[in-house]
This record gives C-alpha cells, structure tokens and sequence, in this order.
C-alpha cells in the first residue's frame, strides 16, 4: 500500500499563557511564564502550591462552546473541546464540504474527570447516593472530549481516546497519523486534555515528592536541565491538532504548519514511574521515528524535549538524545517549554507539537526559560533563557509517561 502525506493545517491550545494561538506564541516565545500560587483551592497544607492553573482572563470559551454545554463538562474536556474548536476555525476546514465517515477524532487525557469524581463522591458523602448527578460518568470518562468534539462536529470516522499518562497525545497524534498515512480517514483532530490540579490531584503528585515545592518563586519553579531544578510543575490545559491528508489540503488551498513524516512509540519496561536512566526506550523511539523518516540526526534542526524539571527525567532524556543523534547531539538545540507552562502531563504533547509547529512556522526556537545553573551532566544546547531565530526544515517532540511511555514526532516543512 502507498503511504500518504499528512499535514497538519491547525492548531488549538489552551494553557496558562493563554488560548489564542498569536498571543500565546507572542507570550512564549517573549519568555513569559504562566505558573502561580495555586486559587482553586486551599492549598495551605500542601508541599506543593504552585502550578499552572487556567486563569478565566486567559481562557476565552463563551463564544465557542455554550453555557448549557459547559456546564455538562468536567474541565479537562471542556478544555479539549475549546482546542479542538480552536483548532478546526484555525484550519480553516469545512466539514459540510467532506465526507464526515472519513473524519475523526483521537483526543486522550491521563487522568481524565478527576474534578467531577471528586465533587461527586463529596456530595455522596454528604447528602446520600440519591443526590449524585446523572452526569457524573459523561463528564469523568476519559473519552469525553473525543466524543464531545465527534459530536460538535459531527465526525463519524474514527473516534478514540488514549490514556498513556505524559505521554497521552503523542500516543493520540500517532494513531492519527497512521490511520490518515493508511487510507482509514482523511482528516483527523487529535491531541490530549488534561485538568488534574484538584485536591486530590495535587495530594496524589505530592505524596510521589515529584512536585517542585519553590512555593515563594513560582515563575522560578519549573527549571528543566538547570542544576538546581527540583521537581516538575503540575500544569493544565490542552492541545489539538488538524491533520489531513496532503492532497485534499493542498486542493483547498490550507494554510500548512508542517507535514508528520514519521513517529516512534517505544516503552521501557523498567519502571512503573521512574524512567530508564539511560534513557534506552526514549532514544528507541527517537531512533524509530528518524529510521521511518529516512532522516539523518544532523539534519533535525530542532528538539522539543519533554524535559520535565526533574532530576531523573531531564538527565534520562539527555542521554536518549545522545543515543539516539550520536556526533549530532550537540549541534541540534533542544528546549522544554515546560520552564513556561509546567507539565499539563496527558495534554503536553498536543500543546508541544503546536509548538513545534509554530516554531517551524516562524522560523524561532523557544527558549528553555530559568536556565541560570548548567548541570554539568546535561550538556546540550537547551536555548536558555531567550527564544532564537533558526531556519527548521525538520523537528522532532518527544513525550515520555508514566509506565513507561515513549513517542517521538518527526515533522518536516513543506
């Protein structure tokens, strides 16, 4: 079977540096930061009290998504849905015009509806199982927003929804991918939501002590690859890209960020948290992706990193890429946007690959912010501190999860 192209002709994000795609990248790549003393709720007893909470100012929905719909939403899929709306105004792309059994949606999160369980299970506890709302499923299920879109849409290819922790939408952008490269569908969103800063959610990343606790520095908290990094910075938000098949873009005159020319999907099989040390898998799934692709490692122009801010995580990741690019390593310039945005764990990929993209796009890599110690053992050009003007031909964004997971995105400018 031929393999086709598949381009990805829209983007759609919400995060805490806002959901507008030209003030979001204005934002990024000026080195804003978006993490805060958390307001949702107290967090006084807490190790960690900081994190990238969506402030009502930078999430702009109403004219979007109804109030009566909203208000049958748990947040991580209302914030799905508000990116993949985004996403498609952004695409330009009219569904009336396609046929919709060839369209479909891949939209995952890692925890799902962890604010609905816990408000349902409080008002059990309270006032009896009979006061329970008849939407506590359709609201915490973890294909909520995959579904919601199919359905504002009216999207009847494929629909799914993938669970894969951090590494959620590289998982959901992958299968995309190939259902499009394959013939399946022709046009696809796909990405990951997540909203999982809730009382338990916080307690939960607390008590794994994998939280940074710089709680009287926030904007200084999430520092991936600086030495004196201390853990990551729980985020939330959500990212979802349109992606169609090359002809049927080029035939309408799409606007295109880039084309996925190949992706890498690896585990490690090693820990159920921690990652490999070595950073093995990540690099088998780097290695997998510039196989496909047929790319040398000297000519990727550009590295999205996962890079968490954790000791582990960001020093395994160096060294995968080392693996992976060999004599290369040091001349490509790989940066974490997570410095910006703290780590929204299953929604990361999508906004990451948005990124990517935009980075492409514009021809600017952003910057890895709070870079002001280097850790002698990550030794990579990380784009400290300020965003730089660089041509891309080709880029790559990587994901890595909890349990394991490991996706690498290769993406190339048409």
């Amino acid at each position: 079977m031929t393999k086709r192209r598949v381009v990805i002709t829209g983007l759609g994000v919400v995060t805490p540096l806002g959901d507008i795609l030209d003030p979001f990248w204005a934002r990024l790549i000026a080195g804003d930061c978006g993490i805060r003393k958390l307001t949702r709720f107290d967090v006084s007893a807490y190790s960690a009290q900081i994190g990238g909470e969506i402030q009502p100012e930078d999430f702009h929905y109403d004219d979007i998504i109804g109030h009566k719909e909203a208000k049958r939403l748990d947040r991580f899929a209302l914030y799905g849905m508000a990116a993949g709306i985004r996403g498609v105004m952004d695409s330009g792309i009219d569904f009336s015009t396609l046929d919709r059994d060839r369209c479909g949606v891949i939209v995952g999160s890692g925890i799902g509806g962890i604010e609905e369980m816990e408000q349902q299970y409080d008002k059990m506890l309270a006032k009896g199982v009979g006061r329970v709302s008849p939407f506590t499923v359709p609201r915490l299920m973890v294909n909520a927003a995959a579904g919601n879109l199919s359905i504002q849409f009216g999207l009847s290819g494929p629909v799914s929804a993938t669970a894969t922790a951090c590494a959620t939408s590289g998982n959901a952008i992958a299968d995309a991918f190939h259902s499009i490269t394959y013939g399946e569908s022709d046009v696809m969103l796909a990405g990951g939501a997540e909203a999982a800063m809730t009382k338990l959610g916080m307690a939960a990343f607390c008590a794994l002590r994998a939280l940074s606790t710089r709680n009287d520095a926030p904007e200084k908290a999430s520092r991936p690859f600086s030495k004196n990094r201390d853990g990551f910075v729980m985020s939330e938000g959500a990212g979802v890209v349109v992606l169609e098949e090359y002809e049927l873009a080029k035939k309408r005159g799409a606007r295109i960020y880039g084309e996925i020319i190949a992706c890498g999907a690896t585990g490690d099989a090693c820990h159920i948290t921690a990652p490999d040390e070595n950073g093995t898998g990540a690099a088998k799934a780097m290695n997998k992706a510039l196989a496909e692709a047929r790319i040398n490692p000297d000519q990727v122009n550009y590295i999205n990193a996962h890079g968490t801010s954790t000791e582990l995580g960001d020093l395994a990741e160096t060294r995968a890429v080392h693996k992976s690019f060999g004599a290369a390593a040091g001349k490509v310039p790989v940066s974490s946007t997570k410095g910006a945005l703290g780590h929204s764990l299953g929604a990361s990929g999508g906004v990451e690959l948005a990124i990517t993209c935009l980075a492409m796009y514009h021809g600017v890599l952003p910057p890895t912010i709070n870079y002001d110690e280097p850790d002698p053992l990550c030794d990579l050009d990380y784009v400290p501190n300020h965003a730089r003007e660089a041509k891309v031909q080709y880029a790559m964004s990587n994901s890595f999860g909890f349990g394991g997971h490991n996706t690498s995105i290769l993406i190339g400018k048409v």
